[in-house]
């Protein structure tokens, strides 16, 4: 249950991400399933499931509990944080990109920009997570 309660978190979550895009794009792009970025955040929902079931089997006062814990800290801080900025870091260098492009022959590919989450997308995630990882 330990490997199959994240597992069933991550799926969740990006399915849950690709019919909210299907919904918000009016149209299924099944990349986004497997995509980074967007709502809800599937590292979080995955992390915290784990964490969670972790916690609610063995109690808090675990040795694998508190590896848990600092592990799914340490995703939400870089889902919030660290990819998100290379995310919109990956959006200003698409920009110069096209500047180039219309300047010069510039061949360079897009960077891909969607890769890390809004706080809300985060917290998504997070309860999401927390609640298959407390009733499964």
């Amino acid at each position: 249950m330990y490997l199959l309660t994240p597992i069933i978190a991550w799926l969740t979550a990006q399915s849950l991400k690709l019919l909210i895009e299907s919904w918000r794009n009016k149209g299924i792009d099944l990349k986004r399933f497997w995509g980074a970025g967007g709502m809800p955040s599937s590292h979080a929902a995955g992390s915290v499931a784990l964490t969670t079931v972790l916690w609610r089997d063995l109690g808090y006062n675990e040795p694998v509990v508190a590896v848990a814990f600092t592990f799914t800290v340490i995703v939400l801080y870089d889902a919030a944080n660290i990819r998100r900025e290379t995310g919109r870091q990956a959006e200003l260098l698409n920009k110069m990109v096209e500047a180039f492009r219309q300047q010069s022959q510039f061949t360079e590919e897009r960077l891909k920009e969607l890769l890390g989450h809004t706080p809300l997308q985060v917290l998504a995630g997070t309860l999401l997570g927390f609640f298959i990882g407390y009733f499964i």
